[in-house]
């Protein structure tokens, strides 16, 4: 249909006014939506953008629009991701549009062509070159923050609301994020840290989502019309839920083969598809159980076989046993791969370039995958709504569960994508239709304060203006926010507590009275006894305890009785056993809330908690102790009779209506506690960010690397150390406790900084002796220095070191082959050369500082960057 005038002279007027826009469409090889027309115009404007839209909306191309112009105009762009895998992809991009000559890669372990017109970045590097006041900025025309939303990631978010507050206001910032439902908020903060910008937000996916259950063979559509479940799903899930209603009958439920739903996939053109499985282990039994598939034909084998090859050719022989590379390479060959941090980053490039160009059909993957990487399928898969978190196993949210749907469909090859729910006993489909339908999933940060952070504030811009700063974050811009209506509630329950009193009028004497001798009895009662133990003495006991000791531990996920079954030597963690037959290490964060020893066996020597039998012999043993089940740490408080004596002898007591008067004058109580509890709320909320900037720079002060604003030689060198445990690191280089360790020693003792067991067995690996010990033990010693001074100015405290992967370290370091480092561990390689990559970037931050340390740090990167390690920091 031809257009009207007024819609040609619109257009007309809009190349005139846009004519870089136009420039750079007219390379494309698709109709930009109107979402991207609209950002793209408002940064050809002059404007800084906020773009939201859905996964595969395509909101890159607003950033690659931001690139074009810089390079247009003569000016620099950084665009920066959120992880390396990313960063990896835009480079490749850019280079195939623009020539590696004009384009840079900077991920922290990779540094290529920085000084080029054109870098992608991961956004720490963007961080570090702000505080730095890195030339690098200089004729800086745009900076592309893709996936901003990560500004709520608990332990990363904070360098995102880092760089729009301090990167100079005069830089357009692109800001592209997933869809959040509090976007407009989020946009006003934008406008008060960057000036005026655009918000453009688009709710319309690409391809339009169907989603389904898949219940026996039948796939049922999950949405009848709009937000309304299924009737029949409903009907049929609740007669099967009805036949697996008790546990037994859950228990004996098999799940649907996976090999069997890829069939069915497969059936239905459905195929490439992701399955979304929260565990790395089951991913790789994934793969297993789906051996007898074969997916690809035989030309298609070919052309994967030779880049598996290719990737074989780089890899040291004595790597591929411990890489697994035989089952992998052939599963690959079928179609079939899974996708997770457990695998080294070379093996996760190849599958998603195999799957990008549609050699792969399914992919078995964690919901990393969700996270920006450029493999969109036609079909998502979940098999459960539940994951584990770390500490507990949670339902997905409903941003999760859109993240991760929102990989179905493909922009210009599928009409529609689809989603499907593997049926289990515990889906509900209302609650999924729930989960399927909520758009509600805001943007929360989780901005805070660091040591780093606030020297480098103080260099730069003093005392009272970093407070300033701090004042004009996001998290503090939501506290100010949240405190309106907090504020409205306490007047609210006034008012009431006032009414509930006019209620209370006792003839026999003052019921107010009274009634707070009975809330001192209750509160008595119930008293808690979970009360946080001192650190220092828990480790005491700990460190002290034998084989044989029955220890009471108070609170926490720990809680109950446990039988010592190996002593904890230096680090007061001893091995455990509890009366339901589990073993594991007992460190003194289990035992905040206090440990007794409350009895002590005879344990008769050969028996090893290893063996079942021996097992049972332990635990006969400690159940014949005696000591009861419910053993706690106990304390005694003589005022109770006092408080019952008072609560009879008051006039009230005699009241035929005392019991109706309590009930009133609890709610009045209640509401009281709610008064306090949101008083508390509305102080700790108020100025909280620059509050915790006081509290950091006090702990600072005490240690003598800040004098007010004045920033002493040792608060320049933490400054350059950017790491969970700054301040840990920076005290010991300055106490010299490193500085007579070999590089290897040097590497194995700084691999307590980066690790973090994700379990208990990760946490038994095996740690050395000698000066890696004595290393190790003067950094505790300094952790509880530093520990102490946090409790005492009410700062949240540094999580303990994890020596779990020193031994590993220190033998990779010292020449082992990967199968050598990795045995006797429940470590896998992609782990390993996860945590070899930070520990680099951090020997890399050393080796820069002036310090006698910093030779000895580059010589252990140089022990480290080999093999795996090395190959896995190349650009693909």
């Amino acid at each position: 249909m031809e257009s009207s005038p007024s819609a040609r002279f619109a257009a007309s007027k809009n190349r005139v006014s846009h004519p870089e826009f136009q420039r750079f469409i007219s390379n494309l090889s698709f109709t930009p939506d109107d979402f991207q027309v609209e950002a793209c115009h408002a940064l050809e404007d002059g404007f800084g953008v906020l773009v939201a839209a859905p996964t595969g909306a395509g909101k890159t191309v607003v950033g690659e629009f931001a690139t074009f112009l810089a390079y247009e105009r003569g000016k620099k762009v950084f665009y920066t991701t959120p992880i390396k895998a990313l960063s990896n992809q835009k480079y490749s991009e850019f280079v195939e549009r623009y020539g590696s000559d004009h384009v840079g890669l900077l991920t922290g372990d990779i540094s290529v062509n920085g000084e080029a017109p054109i870098v992608v970045m991961t956004t720490e590097v963007l961080r570090n070159m702000i505080y730095a006041g890195s030339n690098n900025l200089d004729n800086l025309g745009f900076v592309v923050l893709d996936e901003v939303h990560f500004l709520g990631d608990k332990f990363r978010g904070a360098v995102w609301e880092e760089i729009l507050i301090h990167l100079p206001q005069e830089i357009p910032v692109i800001s592209l994020s997933a869809t959040v439902s509090n976007v407009e908020e989020f946009g006003e903060w934008l406008t008060t840290v960057r000036g005026e910008i655009r918000i453009i937000l688009s709710e319309t996916r690409p391809v339009p989502l169907h989603q389904y259950v898949l219940q026996g063979n039948d796939f049922f559509p999950l949405l009848a019309e709009g937000t309304s479940p299924n009737k029949d799903l409903v009907r049929i899930s609740q007669n099967y839920q009805k036949v697996y209603r008790n546990r037994d009958m859950r228990n004996e439920y098999r799940q649907f083969p996976r090999s069997e739903v890829v069939n069915k996939l497969a059936d239905r053109n459905m195929l490439p598809a992701i399955f979304f499985i929260f565990s790395r282990a089951a991913c790789d039994a994934a793969v297993k159980s789906c051996s007898k598939l074969d997916l690809t034909s035989s030309e298609e084998k070919s052309i994967i076989r030779l880049r598996i090859e290719a990737l074989a050719n780089v890899i040291a022989p004595e790597d591929l046993s411990a890489l697994n590379f035989g089952e992998w390479s052939k599963a690959l060959e079928r179609g079939i791969a899974s996708h997770h941090a457990g695998l080294i980053p070379p093996f996760k490039e190849l599958t998603e370039e195999l799957f990008q160009a549609g050699y792969i059909r399914v992919v078995f993957a964690t919901e990393t995958l969700a996270l920006g990487i450029n493999m969109p399928a036609k079909t998502v898969v979940l098999e459960k709504l539940t994951k584990w978190n770390g500490e507990a196993h949670v339902e997905i949210s409903p941003g999760e569960f859109t993240q991760l749907t929102g990989r179905a469909g493909r922009r210009g090859i599928d009409i529609e994508g689809n989603a499907v729910i593997v049926w289990s006993p515990e889906v509900d489909i209302p609650s999924l239709a729930g989960l399927a339908t909520t758009r509600t999933y805001p943007l929360r940060s989780s901005f805070y304060p660091t040591y780093n952070m606030a020297v480098n504030l103080l260099s730069t811009s003093g005392k009272n203006t970093a407070r300033e700063l701090l004042a004009s974050s996001f998290a503090q811009f939501q506290a100010d926010r949240s405190v309106v209506g907090i504020s409205r509630q306490i007047s609210k329950n006034e008012n009431a507590i006032r009414e509930i009193n006019m209620e209370i009028d006792c003839h026999l004497g003052n019921f107010t009275s009274y009634a707070a001798i009975r809330r001192q009895i209750k509160e008595y009662e119930k008293k808690d006894r979970n009360t946080k133990a001192s650190l220092p003495q828990v480790i005491e006991t700990l460190g002290g305890v034998n084989r044989g000791a029955i220890l009471a531990i108070g609170g926490g996920r720990r809680n109950g009785i446990a039988l010592v079954i190996e002593r904890g030597h230096e680090y007061a963690r001893p091995l455990v056993m509890t009366l339901d037959k589990r073993v594991h290490r007992l460190s003194p964060n289990d035992c905040q809330y206090g440990v007794n020893v409350v009895g002590q066996l005879k344990i008769p020597g050969g028996l090893s908690h290893k063996n079942a039998k021996d097992k049972s012999q332990w635990l006969d043993l400690f159940r014949q102790s005696g000591v009861k089940r419910n053993a706690t740490v106990e304390e005694e408080d003589s005022v109770l009779i006092e408080l019952r004596t008072s609560m009879r002898a008051h006039p009230c007591h005699a009241c035929n209506d005392r019991e109706e008067h309590a009930r009133i004058s609890e709610r009045s109580d209640r509401l009281e506690r709610e008064i306090i509890d949101l008083q508390k709320r509305v102080e700790n909320r108020t100025h909280v960010i620059p509050r915790t900037f006081d509290q950091i720079c006090s702990v600072l002060g005490e240690l003598d690397y800040i004098n007010g604003d004045v920033i002493a030689p040792e608060g320049k060198m933490l400054a350059n150390i950017y790491s969970e445990f700054d301040l840990l690191v920076s005290e010991s280089i300055r106490q010299k406790i490193w500085n007579e360790l070999t590089p290897a020693e040097l590497a194995s003792v700084l691999s307590a900084v980066i690790f973090q067991a994700r379990n208990d067995d990760e946490a038994k690996m095996k740690t050395p002796k000698g000066a890696i010990l004595e290393a190790t033990k003067a950094m505790e010693r300094i952790w509880f220095a530093i520990h102490a001074l946090e409790s005492k100015n009410r700062l949240d405290t540094m999580r303990q070191l994890d020596t779990g992967l020193t031994w590993a370290t220190y033998r990779w370091a010292s020449g082992a082959t990967l199968s050598e480092v990795l045995e006797n561990t429940d470590l896998t390689a992609g782990d390993f050369v996860r945590q070899m990559k930070q520990l680099l970037d951090l020997l890399t931050q050393i080796s820069a500082l002036s310090n006698p340390l910093s030779f000895a740090a580059s010589e252990a990167t140089k022990l480290l960057k080999r093999g795996v390690i090395a190959y896995s920091n190349q650009v693909a």
